[in-house]
């Protein structure tokens, strides 16, 4: 039995992770979560699996649920997700909010020496290299979950990585995949949040529509797998069956295909060195999809790979900007602020007039980040009083 503290559980990933665990009650038990605003989804949870501890969003929601549940610990903000991630009991933290709100409780988990289930890709843009420094140090295990790396972990499994040539990573184009940059003009964001293949969270359907998703995935594998930017390939895949590969020197190539479910990955972290069956699932079935594409990226019609490749090979604090500068604009645009294409520019802006410091340390990266956002989200309200002059 594994203990599993699930930060994220009213989002996607949280619920898929919730039906994985449903379907494997004599394998895992939820020992703690956390979740931001959804008090119904949260009081669900808690009555069907019983957890120890709940890290609330907010000091209101605590209230609530502490009355009705007298018997478990509650928490709130950042200190309870640290708080249900450092937990004694737990052996697997699967980390599953958005954003760098995810970087903390982490990186204590591996201090704590908690493995590691990582569906937080902004934890290792934003500080890669003192979450895998830590890992190293504590021995601690990071499972990828997102279906990119786990494919990638996969197909590695037994490999020689002193044969290995590249990582390929698929992309399936997201929302706005067959739009020229014309188009992409006056989208909104109804349309940019129907992707055509996976059912996801508002900000990282934003993210895949952008590109900038697959840029931070290119990212974060540099730091899961320890390979050169130039050793990574983006390659469009409309189905998204093909989850991602690597290729040999002697030319072959391994794949992990599946369908588009993100329980698929989740329970590979989560039953990892075991492959667990997959419960109340129909088989997949090659012949039902009947062809397979893959095709170049076009990085002028996705300037935002482009500069998670140029971030990245800058190394330093410029992930760490690519990805907090995102998070601002990303949002703003979700809350009708700023336009689509807006999202590249103020991202771009704030990678151009970022200024590296030397003798880096974690300290400053924590504050590079939080010194991002507010000069990301003052640019935009700046813009937004002077638009709004204007109609005057």
């Amino acid at each position: 039995m594994k203990n599993i503290c699930l930060l994220g559980a009213t989002g996607s990933i949280g619920e898929s992770c919730c039906d994985v665990l449903r379907g494997h009650k004599e394998k895992f038990h939820l020992s703690a979560f956390s979740f931001h605003k959804n008090v119904e989804k949260a009081r669900a949870i808690i009555q069907e699996f019983s957890p120890q501890y709940v890290s609330c969003g907010d000091e209101e929601s605590k209230e609530r649920l502490s009355k009705e549940f007298p018997k478990i610990t509650f928490g709130v903000g950042s200190h309870g997700l640290v708080e249900a991630a450092t937990l004694e009991e737990v052996d697997v933290v699967l980390t599953a909010v958005s954003g760098a709100v995810g970087f903390t409780p982490t990186l204590q988990a591996i201090e704590k020496k908690k493995t590691i289930a990582l569906a937080n890709k902004e934890t290792l843009v934003m500080a890669g290299k003192w979450i895998m420094e830590a890992a190293r140090k504590q021995n601690v295990k990071i499972l990828p979950v997102d279906s990119e790396h786990s494919a990638i972990f996969q197909a590695l499994q037994g490999q020689d990585r002193t044969s290995l040539r590249k990582l390929v990573i698929t992309a399936s184009g997201g929302s706005f995949r067959d739009y020229t940059r014309e188009e992409l003009e006056h989208v909104t964001v109804e349309q940019a949040l129907n992707h055509p293949n996976w059912s996801m969270g508002k900000k990282i359907t934003i993210d895949s529509s952008t590109m900038m998703n697959k840029g931070l995935e290119v990212i974060e594998a540099h730091w899961l797998f320890d390979v050169p930017y130039e050793n990574i390939e983006v390659v469009l895949h409309r189905e998204s069956i093909v989850h991602s590969m690597v290729a040999f020197h002697d030319g072959s190539y391994l794949a992990q295909l599946g369908a588009s479910d993100m329980r698929e990955p989740i329970l590979f972290a989560l039953g990892f060195p075991e492959r667990l069956e997959m419960k109340n699932e129909k088989p997949f079935d090659l012949t039902e999809i009947g062809k397979l594409h893959f095709e170049k990226m076009d990085e002028e019609r996705f300037p935002m790979l482009r500069l998670a490749f140029e971030c990245g090979k800058k190394g330093g604090s410029f992930p760490t900007v690519y990805n907090a500068a995102n998070e601002i604009a990303a949002n703003a645009f979700l809350d009708g602020k700023i336009r689509y294409l807006e999202i590249e520019k103020y991202v771009a802006f704030a990678c151009l007039q970022h200024k590296e410091k030397e003798d880096l340390t974690l300290e400053d990266v924590i504050e590079i980040d939080k010194r991002t956002r507010n000069f990301v989200r003052k640019e935009i309200e700046y813009a937004q009083s002077q638009e709004n002059e204007m109609r005057r």
